[in-house]
């Protein structure tokens, strides 16, 4: 997933994704361990779609600190 589609979903959507997306990173895991994974960049991808997603949520969260200690 890239950066810029990930900043037009909605603060709701990127939470409800991110734990999609952890659900997915355990099964991909299991599958890892069972042999059934052929193909094993999809951790690492998923890994990093994770990180991507939180990363924009804790930006919009220091955006909105700034904002109200502005208005303050």
């Amino acid at each position: 997933m890239k950066i810029y589609q990930i900043r037009e979903m909605s603060t709701d959507e990127i939470k409800k994704r991110i734990l999609e997306e952890e659900i997915n990173l355990v099964d991909l895991r299991f599958q890892l361990e069972l042999k059934n994974l052929t193909n094993t960049s999809k951790i690492r991808n998923t890994r990093k779609d994770i990180s991507k997603m939180k990363t924009i949520l804790k930006e919009r969260e220091i955006q909105e600190e700034k904002k109200s200690k502005e208005n303050k």
